[in-house]
Order: structure tokens, then C-alpha cells, then sequence
């Protein structure tokens, strides 16, 4: 299981953002998912103790069941991204099906051009496709935080690999709560120890 996205990665796929390129000593925090009734307001308060602005990747089924959670997200200033309408994998997916409930999902976020394939997975004609109308965000940390009782490790994975331009990825779902209950505001805080700012702008 990778948690630092290999760099091979980046050079085989260069249209797709696997890192930002910057100076400054900065990192991304995404949240994929959600909302959830339970992880989203958990993460939103923690957010706003730290004044902390991130980006969350919606799924369009969720926004429907949960529009106050979606319009909470907004309204605190963060950057809402299209995460697909029905969470479904590029690569088990015709690409008509696939286009068309990626752009069901941006009506209803009415939203920018942010785009994270579920699961990470896309095929080539769907990135050479998708690249035309999104920025494709993928991710150079991913916390594995949905794993139950692998908080110490989430910390870790995160901890451990950041550096400047790092995209991080934790879930906002139900998997994820438990974990992210007991870990989150800590390693959040101990990224700004390390003299990091956290980043919104794409």
C-alpha cells in the first residue's frame, strides 16, 4: 500500500496534479467523500479551531441526501471539488456512463473545474478527456485513514512524508470517523509546528 505517491507516477501522467510545484513552505489538505452526518461536522469544527481552509471532493449523491452539510462547507470558506455523482471506478466503467455522472455531479455543485477520480482510477481516453474541462487533483500523501484503528499509523503516514507542495488525502466518511476523531486536530497542528501553511488555492 503506497502512501507517498511514487514519482514514476507523475512522469508517466504529467496532465494530471499529483504535487504542487512551490517555494513556499505550503501543503493541500483534501477531503474525499461526504459529506457524512458525523465525520463532515468533526472535520469543519477541528477546521475552523485551527483556521485551517481546505478542499473537499463531493459526491453527488451524498450532497443530495446532506444539502446543509454541502451549503456548511461553503459558507466556512472552503473549496468544494466534483468527486463523481455515484463514486464510480473509471476503470470498471464505460466512458459514456463515467463523463456523464462526473457532470451530473457538477451541476450540483454548480462548482469549479476541480476534478479526483474515485478510487484514483482512470483510464487513458478518460484522462485525455477530462483534462480538457478539469484540473485532475490526484494526491502525493494519502493517510489511509478509513482503515479501522490505524489512527497512530494515519498520523504517521502523514507526518513522515510531507513536504513542501504535498497534497494530502483523508476521507470524509463514515470509515474514516473513528480515526480521524482521535488523530486529526493533532497532526493537523503538528504540520503547523513544522512551519507549514495549508493551501486552498488551485
Amino acid at each position: 500500500m503506497f502512501v507517498k505517491t511514487p514519482k514514476i507516477l507523475s512522469k508517466l501522467f504529467p496532465s494530471l496534479i499529483w504535487k504542487i510545484q512551490t517555494k513556499k513552505k505550503e501543503v493541500w489538505l483534501t477531503f474525499d467523500d461526504g459529506p457524512d452526518e458525523k465525520t463532515t461536522p468533526l472535520i469543519l469544527s477541528i477546521l475552523e479551531k485551527l483556521n485551517i481552509k481546505a478542499t473537499f471532493f463531493l459526491i453527488g449523491r451524498e450532497i443530495e441526501k446532506h444539502p446543509s452539510l454541502t451549503k456548511s462547507i461553503i459558507e466556512k470558506g472552503h473549496i468544494i471539488g466534483n468527486h463523481s455523482f455515484s463514486h464510480l471506478d473509471g476503470y470498471m466503467t464505460r466512458n459514456k456512463i463515467y463523463y456523464n455522472d462526473i457532470f451530473k455531479n457538477e451541476i450540483k455543485i454548480n462548482n469549479l473545474n476541480l476534478y479526483r477520480p474515485p478510487f484514483g482510477r482512470m483510464s487513458l481516453p478518460q484522462i485525455w478527456f477530462l483534462r480538457k474541462k478539469f484540473k485532475i487533483i490526484m494526491w502525493d500523501i494519502f493517510s489511509w485513514d478509513f482503515i479501522k484503528n490505524n489512527s497512530l499509523n494515519m498520523k504517521n503516514n502523514v507526518i513522515n512524508n510531507i513536504e513542501k507542495g504535498s497534497i494530502i488525502v483523508f476521507h470524509n466518511n463514515a470509515k474514516s470517523f473513528s480515526n480521524l476523531s482521535k488523530k486529526l486536530e493533532e497532526i493537523l497542528i503538528e504540520i503547523q509546528n513544522k512551519g507549514y501553511n495549508f493551501s486552498s488555492t488551485w
